[in-house]
């Protein structure tokens, strides 16, 4: 799921703003290898090794061996390089890319409750979105786990003190979070670079010795694989998943770095350099079957094990750093679109507007990935918790891209139906294969995902049913002006804004503030404030103004679900027809609700609605969510029945 921000966006590469080319292309490939095959490129460390775990059954023979590599191989081109290279990357919202991003392609976010088939796309996308978080959490855990194992490959003294030295990792790496990726992310594409190639050379040392092993390359002897083991070689798909857990960050990160060097890195580098190395464990196991306990350490000559260890590490924390990140983006957008209740975000650079930092996320995946990690005990264990969430976020990401290719591109359902059956084979049987890990740890990312859904849809439905609610005692701004003119409301100097999410209704706290202070400024703005279904929004396009009359305007702002809110910078932009915003002599009036849960009808189950005000009354204060100065600020209270 690795979307961060170490590198500055760029428009997609077949977009308007063309390809990048040249020095700069290799310079966007080689930063696209730290943030977006950071966790693809770790599987190595554990997935040919689980394809051979006792539960299977499965012996360690040079036919098994050459089995499994099949499988490997024809999952890294079809999933990877066919799915997600071709037809996947194709699906962008001006050139970002992600679940939330495709979910918001399906239906516009301005929609408060589609009806139908997009409604279930939707619902859909948002528990894809909700699986990710699981997989934030268990590939630090499986990441470092797994690579600091690689000491008890040079000695068994290291064994007692593999998960303590695990989770001091961890800690440090969720403390440094705060200081941002700037700083680290310099150097992640040279590091990841240094790691693939560490990788093409221990595989090709084994290959060399025996290079029959890259006859796996032919399909057949994958479907003899099947036909040989029956349902253990079905359910070993289990364990051949996770060569290909981290491709969705392919999709994620699209808007850093484009399509291009995404795919330029991918085959040039990457892809090459997992099979390599695959097959390099595949050559080891048929001339040594014992070294199946770790297989990827004992590529290695004895002398490099610790400095493998040492550059496995840092692969592992640079995976792992991607998936952070990614979780901090995640939430971002999930708030901007109005499925999470505004919360802190810090940024962490000037210049790129991408790096972000949220506490709260950031300290709640920390304490999952260490009781994990502790949990769990090794990297075998959380294998069988990994997987689960990933597969069924495959299966969400494939529906929902057949629905854009049928809703925006226009394909033909012929075409639909073809290209969505040939990845649904796949997705489902990875799927399938990874169910049955329910009971051994893969219930977690599940259970997980499911509480985050509730947040996400208890939040979206009681927005809605609050300004239901807000709504009928609703005055049209048009009668209130026309009133306003009829009256002799003392006006005073300075302008006031009243921020309110419907730009044709009487913003609340106008009401109450008339009524309590019997006063109106000379310039009366209405603001709301509008996500819109697109990434980004043009300066140009950022707000709107439209006089009402006796001193009263109504502005629009328009951010994307990318951006975040700046008021009293933005609503400089809709200056004009005699309005003028000076910061001395301008206040903002919010609305703050009191929530109570009740058996009303019309609104959700009575437990929903107690989550919902406890959710309110924790959400991030809207000035500083505005970032409005917080000396110019009124706020003005009512209790609302949900």
């Amino acid at each position: 799921m690795g979307s961060t921000a170490s590198s500055k966006s760029v428009r997609d590469p077949e977009g308007a703003a063309g390809p990048p080319q040249g020095r700069y292309l290799f310079y966007l490939g080689l930063g696209a290898l730290g943030i977006v095959f950071g966790d693809i490129g770790t599987s190595p460390l554990y997935a040919f090794r689980e394809s051979f775990h006792s539960g299977y059954g499965l012996a360690p023979t040079p036919a098994n061996v050459l089995g499994i590599l099949s499988l490997i191989f024809w999952a890294l081109i079809l999933v990877i390089s066919v799915k997600y290279l071709v037809f996947v990357l194709r699906a962008d919202n001006q050139g970002e890319g992600g679940i939330m991003a495709l979910t918001s392609l399906v239906t516009p976010v301005g929609a408060d409750r589609p009806r139908g088939t997009r409604r279930t796309l939707v619902l859909l996308g948002l528990f894809g979105a909700s699986l990710l978080y699981g997989d934030g959490i268990i590939t630090p855990a499986i990441s470092v786990l797994s690579a600091v194992e690689g000491l008890e490959v040079a000695t068994p003294l290291f064994e007692p003190y593999i998960v303590p030295i695990t989770v001091l990792i961890l800690i440090g790496l969720f403390l440094i979070q705060s200081r941002g990726t700037g700083g680290v992310g310099r150097v992640f594409g040279p590091v990841t670079l240094l790691w693939f190639t560490v990788l093409a050379i221990l595989g090709i040392r084994q290959i060399v010795s025996h290079p029959d092993v890259l006859l796996a390359v032919n399909p057949w002897y994958a479907v003899t694989f099947f036909a040989r083991n029956g349902l253990a070689g079905f359910l070993v798909l289990g364990s051949v998943f996770l060569v290909v857990t981290g491709g969705e960050a392919l999709y994620a990160d699209m808007g850093h770095f484009g399509r291009r060097p995404i795919r330029l890195a991918w085959f040039a580098i990457v892809l090459p350099a997992l099979l390599l190395n695959y097959f390099g464990q595949g050559a080891l196991i048929i001339s040594d079957p014992t070294a199946i306990d770790h297989t990827f350490f004992r590529l290695a000559p004895a002398w490099a094990t610790l400095p493998l260890v040492g550059i496995a590490t840092a692969a592992a924390v640079i995976a792992s750093q991607a998936v952070i990140s990614g979780a901090f983006s995640l939430t971002r957008q999930a708030v901007q679109l109005g499925y999470l209740p505004r919360t802190e975000v810090e940024h962490t650079s000037a210049a790129e507007i991408g790096q972000i930092y949220i506490p709260g996320v950031n300290w709640a995946l920390m304490v999952a990935c260490i009781a994990l990690v502790v949990g769990f005990g090794s990297s075998s264990n959380l294998a069988a918790a990994y997987g689960v969430a990933v597969t069924t976020d495959m299966v969400f990401a494939t529906l929902l891209f057949g629905a854009v290719a049928r809703s925006r591109w226009g394909w033909s359902k012929l075409q639909v139906g073809l290209l969505m059956a040939g990845f649904l084979v796949m997705d489902l049987a990875f799927w399938g294969a990874n169910i049955v890990k329910l009971p051994h740890g893969g219930w977690f990312p599940l259970v997980l995902a499911a509480g985050v859904f509730t947040l996400m849809t208890t939040w979206k439905r009681g927005r809605v049913i609050l300004r239901e609610r807000l709504s009928q005692g609703r005055v049209p701004i048009d009668d209130f002006i026309a009133n306003i003119v009829r009256g002799s409301v003392v006006r005073v100097p300075g302008t006031a804004v009243f921020m309110y999410s419907d730009p044709e209704a009487t913003p609340p706290a106008l009401m109450h503030n008339l009524k309590h202070n019997r006063v109106l400024h000379e310039h009366v703005v209405l603001l709301s404030v509008l996500t819109a279904a697109v990434p980004h929004v043009d300066k140009k396009q950022r707000a709107e103004l439209q006089p009402l009359g006796s001193g009263f305007y109504r502005v629009r702002l328009h951010y994307g679900f990318m951006e975040d809110p700046n008021v009293p910078r933005d609503i400089k932009f809709a200056e004009g027809e005699g309005l003028r915003f000076r910061s001395m002599e301008t206040s903002y009036f919010l609305g703050h609700e009191r929530l109570l849960a009740t058996r009303r009808a019309g609104g959700m189950a009575l437990w929903r609605e107690r989550l919902f005000a406890l959710m309110s009354r924790n959400a991030r204060n809207a000035t500083d969510f505005f970032q409005l100065p917080p000396n110019r600020v009124v706020e003005l209270g009512a209790t609302v029945e949900l």
